[in-house]
């Protein structure tokens, strides 16, 4: 009997012992205290927003020039397609807006090209050529990936921060640049090198740096390219190959091939 007995109270204990440990476990949890990680407006650069300089109150619609250009840009597509403007029309809405992509810019795409409103939000959101913020007269964009980094972009991007009195992601106060650090600018061979505006200043150094920013906050636009002596993307140690006078057809062909 007492071995029946034990068999039989043998689950009962088991199910009184994961009680106390479930209400144990409970006690455990309830008494964590909450933890938060800091707040980032990481969705900054997704979710619209309204502010009084960004609704659809706003209007905007191209200039007549524009509209021209707009026009020119959408017969390129088949009819069906016109959709697939959306890139480029964007791209001169925000250079008619001061060179930011505001919701009005977007919308009134949208309506041009017949398409749903969040289509073209995605595109802006999606390409980080669309700014969605107002941004300084002169963009600034500082190439920080490997090539430019082993080339000394970080003392360039220290220079202009410096020179100009702001952060990477901000505007000066009196809204002549917007200084941003981005990614490979595909100008690897004549590192390190920046973009301000559509232009592209390469084989930088502090120096030349400091010359760039001071005429272009005169109102100057000093000469894009290689800030070196070399033209385009040449070696910068000068020609190291094809030092001789290259070979005739045939030359070196026996006399009945020649």
């Amino acid at each position: 009997m007492l071995p029946r007995l034990a068999a039989r109270a043998a689950p009962k204990r088991a199910i009184q012992t994961a009680s106390k440990a479930a209400s144990s476990a409970k006690a455990v949890l309830q008494s964590r205290t909450i933890c938060a990680s800091a707040c980032r407006r990481s969705d900054a650069l997704f979710v619209h927003r309204d502010t009084p300089y960004n609704n659809p109150k706003i209007p905007f619609i191209f200039t007549s020039e524009n509209m021209k250009r707009a026009e020119e840009i959408i017969a390129r597509y088949p009819p069906q397609y016109r959709k697939a403007a959306v890139i480029p029309l964007l791209d001169l809405g925000q250079r008619q807006n001061k060179g930011w992509t505001s919701i009005s810019v977007m919308n009134y795409v949208a309506r041009l090209l017949g398409m749903p409103p969040m289509r073209v939000y995605e595109v802006a959101t999606f390409y980080t050529m669309f700014n969605r913020e107002p941004i300084g007269a002169n963009f600034v964009q500082v190439c920080t990936t490997t090539p430019c980094m082993l080339r000394g972009s970080t003392d360039i991007l220290n220079t202009v921060c410096s020179e100009l009195g702001t952060k990477p992601g901000g505007t000066t106060e009196d809204g002549k640049f917007t200084v941003v650090e981005v990614e490979c600018q595909g100008a690897c061979s004549n590192a390190p090198m920046m973009v301000v505006g559509d232009d592209f200043y390469e084989d930088l150094t502090p120096e030349s740096t400091k010359r760039i920013l001071a005429a272009f906050s005169k109102g100057e636009k000093p000469k894009p390219g290689p800030q070196s002596n070399r033209q385009t993307s040449e070696n910068s140690a000068g020609l190291t190959a094809l030092t001789s006078k290259p070979y005739g057809p045939g030359e070196f062909c026996t006399p009945e091939f020649q």
